[in-house]
């Protein structure tokens, strides 16, 4: 492994991270919604993330495998004015959980971060190396 294969595996840890972050935004903004677009309570999505080899190397990146829908039921409250209100009088709310997004975002807020970090790191190691040799 070369240190360039550093920025690529650093590289697609950002990207899958970034999409991570897009999940979570998505899903907190949908926290207190009744139905979505088909119809149906919200429910609560997740990536799937695997190491694969990258393009044209042997040397695995991190790449999202999937999309995943939380299952568990929504969260059902008696109103029955509302007009999402099933024949009972309940509405269903979106099954997502506030609190675990929280931390899920502050997770992939610092993976991302932390890659970063290591490519800033290669460069100044590349930069050195090559100043060594003048």
């Amino acid at each position: 492994m070369s240190l360039f294969d550093v920025f690529a595996i650093s590289g697609s840890a950002v990207s899958a991270q970034s999409k991570r972050l897009n999940v979570v935004a998505s899903n907190l903004a949908n926290a207190d919604s009744v139905a979505g677009p088909d119809g149906q309570s919200y429910k609560a999505r997740q990536l799937t993330f695997q190491a694969q080899p990258m393009p044209g190397s042997t040397t695995p990146g991190v790449t999202v495998t999937g999309i995943s829908e939380n299952q568990t039921p929504g969260r059902r409250s008696h109103e029955p004015a509302h007009p999402m209100a099933d024949a009972e009088g309940y509405v269903t709310h979106s099954n997502v959980s506030v609190v675990d997004e929280m931390v899920n975002m502050i997770s992939a807020s610092r993976s991302y971060q932390n890659n970063v970090e290591v490519m800033n790191t290669a460069r100044t190691l590349l930069s050195k190396t090559l100043q060594m040799g003048q």
